[in-house]
This record gives C-alpha cells, sequence and structure tokens, in this order.
C-alpha cells in the first residue's frame, strides 16, 4: 500500500453518526481480542510542559492483529485553557500503518474517533455492568464534547432516562448540555444541577468527563451499591472512595499509570487486590458482580480502540470516495 489519503473531521463525523452500533461492537471486539493478546498497547507518552501544567500532548502506538491488521498512532492534544479562547479542549490526529510495509497510508481527523470510541465503551459497560431497561436516573458531571458524545451512544442503545441531571462548574455549560438532552435525544427532565452531592445520591448511572486535576469525589458524598460510576476522566475520585467499590478497568496495567484514580489507590494502598477485573473479563463470564457495592469502570483508553474505529471510518470514506488522495506523498518508493 503506497498511497495516501485524509480523511476530515466532518466525514469521520458523518460515518460514526449513521452507524452508531457498529462502532460499538468494533470497541467489543477490539476488548476480547485485547485480552487474548492479539494487540500490541505499549504505554502512552506524555508531552507536557513546564510553563502549561495543566496542558499535554499524549502518542498513544498499537497494533491490531486478525484478518485486516494495522498499525498506527493517535497524537491527541489537550490543553484546557482552549476553552477560554471558544476553541475546543482536545485535537488529535490518527496515523494508520501498513502492517506488511509500514507505510503510512491515512491521516484521520481523531477528536472525533477519541470520543466516539470513549462513548462506545461507555454505553458498552452500562450494558455490560448495569444491565436491564429500568428507568434511570442519569448525571453528567462535565458538559464538555465527550458527555455529549456519551449521551449520543447511549440514546442510540435505546438507554431508558427517567431523569438526566447535568452537573458544571460552568452553569452556562450546563444549561446548555441539558438543552441538547431535551431536544436531540428528547430527554424532556434534562436539568442542571448544582447540588452536586444530593445529585450523586440519586443517580443510577453517574458519568465523569471532566478535566479535574486532581480526586474531588470523596467519602463525603454518599453511593449506593446499586451505582454504576463511569470514570472517563479518569482523576475524578479519591482512593477512600475506589477501595470500596467494584472496580473495573479496560486494561490493568494501562490504568495503572499517569496518576488515575485507581493508581493512586494503588499507591495509597500498596495492592491491587481492589481490582475486581476487565471489561473484558466480564463480557467473557469470568467475573459477575453483585449489586452489593457501587461498581466504577475506569477505561484508560487503549490506542487498539482509535485504530479500529479509525480503520473502519478509513475503509467507509475510500469505498464512498470521500477520502482525499495525496498523489506524490512518497516521492520515492523504489530503491533502484
Amino acid at each position: 500500500m503506497t498511497s495516501f489519503h485524509v480523511v476530515d473531521g466532518t466525514i469521520t463525523q458523518e460515518v460514526i453518526a449513521a452507524d452508531p452500533a457498529r462502532i460499538l461492537e468494533l470497541v467489543r471486539d477490539t476488548y476480547l481480542e485485547h485480552s487474548l493478546g492479539r494487540t500490541v498497547n505499549p504505554n502512552s507518552y506524555f508531552l507536557r510542559f513546564p510553563d502549561k501544567p495543566s496542558c499535554r500532548i499524549i502518542a498513544l502506538p498499537a497494533h491490531l492483529g486478525g484478518e485486516q491488521p494495522v498499525s498506527g498512532l493517535k497524537w491527541i492534544a489537550s490543553y484546557p485553557p482552549n476553552v477560554e479562547r471558544n476553541l475546543q479542549r482536545a485535537s488529535a490526529v490518527l496515523i494508520l500503518n501498513d502492517a506488511e510495509t509500514g507505510y503510512p497510508f491515512a491521516c484521520l481527523e481523531a477528536s472525533q474517533i477519541s470520543a466516539a470510541r470513549t462513548a462506545a465503551s461507555a454505553a458498552l459497560a452500562v450494558e455490560t455492568l448495569q444491565p436491564g431497561d429500568r428507568p434511570r436516573t442519569v448525571l453528567f458531571v462535565g458538559a464538555g464534547v465527550i458527555g455529549r458524545t456519551v449521551s449520543n451512544f447511549l440514546a442510540a442503545r435505546g438507554l431508558a432516562v427517567g431523569e438526566a441531571l447535568v452537573h458544571d462548574h460552568v452553569d452556562s455549560y450546563a444549561e446548555t448540555f441539558a438543552s441538547y438532552l431535551r431536544q436531540t435525544h428528547g430527554w424532556t427532565s434534562a436539568q442542571r444541577v448544582d447540588d452536586i452531592d444530593s445529585a450523586l445520591a440519586m443517580a443510577d448511572l453517574v458519568i465523569l468527563a471532566t478535566t479535574a486535576p486532581a480526586p474531588w469525589l470523596s467519602d463525603e458524598q454518599t453511593l449506593r451499591p446499586d451505582q454504576l460510576i463511569l470514570n472517563l476522566s479518569l482523576r475524578d475520585i479519591h482512593p477512600t472512595v475506589m477501595i470500596k467499590c467494584h472496580n473495573i478497568l479496560d486494561d490493568v496495567d494501562h490504568c495503572l499509570t499517569a496518576q488515575t484514580s485507581p493508581h493512586l489507590t494503588e499507591i495509597e494502598y500498596g495492592t491491587r487486590d481492589f481490582i475486581t477485573g476487565t471489561l473484558a473479563d466480564v463480557l467473557r463470564g469470568d467475573v459477575t458482580l453483585h449489586q452489593d457495592r457501587t461498581t466504577i469502570f475506569s477505561p484508560f483508553g487503549l490506542g487498539v480502540l482509535d485504530l479500529a474505529v479509525g480503520a473502519h471510518i478509513y475503509r467507509t470514506a475510500l469505498e464512498q470516495g470521500r477520502a482525499t488522495e495525496i498523489p506524490g506523498f512518497f516521492p520515492e518508493l523504489a530503491r533502484w
């Protein structure tokens, strides 16, 4: 493969929106393949800046085997100050490499891919860890792109929502998100909430998608044994809470790095015994959960998920004639 194509964010967004069920299936299959050792997923590399401590750019290299093997790298920047400039916090590209030659063959706008694979893993966790279609009180903590994308996937999967609550440290963001939930998903009860403690005590499903640099959810809040918390932002929950809960991760070694809530819990207590298992363990039936404690799902975000979703979008764009070829991207291919 020696041609090179670019797939822009609009195309990526449309492919995802056209078939969210397909994205969720890809995420499920990739989790299972990863658990069987059929992927390569090294540790992510964090580029940090002494003069911008809240900002970082992360490199996620990965390889996905199977019938259509592919390698690649997601390069994603997280700059919280962008919000003050009316820019999205995160921006990203995904490079896909041919598994035989190593040549890169595509570059995709990847902020949409990153949000979609995160949201798909969240929806999969809800279906796997909190089954049933009873009306739920859903609390979104953080009213950004990730929260909105998760709501899209939950709505696409037909989640029964009795009440939707939104909390954000900026009231206008929470109001806008609540309006989005009402108008887009028909969740007519959606409303902004200011009292986070009361909201946490009410919610059946809690979705944490913030940019908090340190844990804030502590023993002062009331949690319920039948509650599911999606720890998508990874740093919101204090170790004293984590240690008392069922903890499901997407990958143990990856989650126990970079000062995540699971990592801080390991450091605090000097053990990994608080980890119940991985989502793949539950999918295969190797781990069974009981509603005697709150369940927390902490997905570090595996590069192989970006590859699976990105390769699907690339192939779809290519089939539809919407991928832009860059002629002569490789000026010299033959060695002689």
